[in-house]
């Protein structure tokens, strides 16, 4: 991860726009349409199977460019870090980043999947701040953190552009986001769409909204105040592989950046 040089910034450069974060980013049929299967969060064979199997190479992706960023061994990237995982669903991934050490705050618009979220932290014995809330609601609270994670949720907000403004605004200087999402492509519908939700049933019938779909391109530019780096893909090996990162960012692709110090 590249590193801003010393040269000092005006604070005002880095404030979120506040025009754009009137527009709340919570969409209430996306809400009801994930909280209505909240329970089958943690069933590894259920509708959110694919994100378990997925887990792995999304978190193998955030240990590395932390410990790069951070300059932290590999094994402890998150230690002492403060972190938040924004649009947590039922903590899939807020567990696992917990336990690479970071002191972590985890938040979604859904109270059913914060409830899972939750349950299944206390049964794992897991310290983690679980809220229910929205992006720009925690921006109002003046939170800041060394290391934002927001994945697969771009795809389902009401506003991107708001979305991304109280993103960046939820990094301190200095600190670290990192994205991952479905690319807008005509791979990403046959494969991510029609493929995995209506032939091969790896997520929900109706899960994901292809004209909801963002680029790169578009993650870069609602993001004007973080240094992106180029967008890695992770893409599936049917041959027992499992999911893996890629250079081919047509269908899943995972982003990160810094906002300079």
């Amino acid at each position: 991860m590249l590193r801003c040089g010393a040269i000092p910034l005006d604070p005002a450069h880095f404030r979120p726009d506040l025009r754009r974060m009137a527009h709340p980013t919570l969409d209430p049929a996306e809400i009801a349409k994930f909280s209505a299967l909240a329970a089958e969060w943690w069933n590894p064979k259920g509708p959110f199977g694919a994100l378990h199997r997925l887990n792995p190479a999304r978190l193998g992706f955030i240990r590395n460019v932390a410990a790069r960023h951070f300059g932290a061994s590999s094994r402890h990237a998150l230690a002492g870090l403060k972190a938040l995982d924004l649009g947590c669903g039922g903590g899939l991934v807020s567990a696992p980043l917990k336990r690479m050490g970071a002191a972590l705050t985890a938040i979604d618009a859904s109270a059913e999947a914060i409830g899972a979220a939750r349950a299944h932290a206390a049964q794992a014995g897991l310290d983690i701040d679980f809220r229910c809330m929205t992006a720009e609601a925690l921006v109002a609270e003046g939170a800041q953190f060394d290391l934002v994670v927001a994945l697969e949720i771009i795809e389902h907000v009401a506003d991107v552009a708001a979305f991304l403004d109280a993103a960046q605004a939820l990094v301190r200087p200095g600190g670290l986001i990192v994205l991952s999402t479905i690319n807008r492509t005509p791979k990403a519908r046959a494969l991510a769409i029609v493929g995995a939700e209506r032939i091969l049933k790896w997520a929900p019938e109706g899960a994901h909204d292809y004209d909801k779909l963002v680029t790169p391109d578009e993650i870069r530019a609602g993001g004007p105040h973080i240094t992106w780096d180029e967008p890695v893909g992770v893409v599936y090996n049917p041959l027992g592989e499992g999911w893996s990162l890629s250079s081919d960012i047509d269908m899943n692709y995972m982003m990160a950046g810094a906002k300079p110090a």
